[in-house]
């Protein structure tokens, strides 16, 4: 099956030369830029956040300032972030799925 790559959900128009950090997610290497959140990080190069463990629908945040508990992302070591509220870090080695699964 050849499935088309969605583009970015967000773009990127101002601060675009804040100092750039790299990080990985879901073993993909990426960079954002300093003062991003993971959701603004992933968001900058992806359509969709996760896929939510209920429905298997794409999920990309929904209140986007911590009170919906539907951007919860996680690293390779299984610490849990809320990505709309934490701060993308050089080196963040993210994973959008329960098991690493992208």
């Amino acid at each position: 099956m050849n499935e088309t790559v969605p583009k970015p959900l967000f773009k990127r128009l101002a601060e675009t030369q804040r100092e750039r950090v790299s990080f990985t997610l879901d073993g993909q290497p990426l960079d954002a830029l300093v003062g991003d959140t993971v959701l603004t990080a992933v968001l900058t190069h992806r359509a969709r956040l996760r896929h939510s463990e209920f429905s298997g629908e794409a999920r990309a945040g929904f209140c986007l300032m911590g009170a919906c508990q539907d951007c919860w992302v996680s690293t390779e070591s299984g610490e849990r972030y809320q990505a709309c509220s934490t701060f993308i870090t050089a080196g963040m080695r993210l994973v959008t799925q329960p098991g690493g699964a992208a």
